[in-house]
């Protein structure tokens, strides 16, 4: 900023002369010109104007060569702002505001975002939680949101089964050993409770019923659970 400020107004400083050598003509038709501009800028204007340190600068610098009496043709701010303006810059000297810390969590470097990704690519089965536990055994310290938010920004998924097969791929692949089993009860029309325990093969969808009785728990229930098994087991073996 100090930079900025210096370059100005040297800049400014160095056209002085040039507008000392003009005639008075030239410069009040400048003067003409420029006032029409800013009068049509402001009708153009929506919100407040921002000016850069720089600018107040200048304003305050200029502020004691304006006629009081033209002051709201000429100047672009009043007078009350220039004083906020010089009392917020005393303020500034002494609260403490020039070494304060920003507000809010620190951006994340480029080498720590670089090397999320690279563990995310080189790694496609690890999700955000395991490249936040493999940073913090590096010695970055990096929370999962962020690691979370990092993939995200980058077109991956931070939870992903990347590679391999989907839960329905995985479902199709092991049908052919996979059996349901359910338990239940019905009621007869005379009021009579049976119980029944069906399987399904997934593969044929083949429905065993195994055993229909009255008690809750037969003595040969075992047995019954076992018989759908060996014959699948069975059908396996001949194929």
């Amino acid at each position: 900023m100090i930079v900025s400020l210096l370059y100005k107004v040297t800049r400014t400083l160095l056209s002085v002369p040039a507008v000392l050598l003009r005639s008075e003509r030239v410069k009040d038709a400048e003067l003409l010109v420029l006032r029409h501009e800013n009068a049509v800028l402001r009708r153009q204007l929506v919100g407040p104007v921002r000016y850069e340190p720089a600018d107040r600068f200048w304003f305050a610098a200029l502020s004691g060569l304006v006629d009081r009496r033209c002051w709201g043709e000429v100047f672009p701010v009043t007078p009350a702002t220039l004083l906020a303006w010089h009392r917020r810059l005393v303020a500034r000297k002494w609260d403490g505001s020039a070494a304060r810390r920003r507000i809010g969590r620190p951006p994340t470097r480029a080498a720590i975002k670089s090397l999320v990704l690279r563990l995310a690519r080189e790694n496609p089965r690890w999700g955000h939680r395991r490249i936040q536990g493999e940073l913090a055994r590096l010695g970055h310290g990096i929370a999962h949101s962020t690691v979370w938010q990092i993939l995200h920004d980058a077109g991956t998924d931070p939870a992903p089964r990347r590679t391999g097969p989907t839960w329905r791929e995985f479902l199709t692949a092991q049908a052919q050993g996979i059996i349901a089993a359910d338990f239940l009860h019905l009621d007869t029309v005379l009021g009579k409770r049976l119980y029944a325990l069906a399987f399904l093969e997934h593969g044929t969808r083949r429905l065993h019923i195994t055993a229909v009785t009255a008690l809750r728990l037969p003595e040969t229930s075992s047995v019954q659970v076992r018989r759908p098994f060996i014959q699948v087991r069975r059908r396996s073996a001949t194929r």
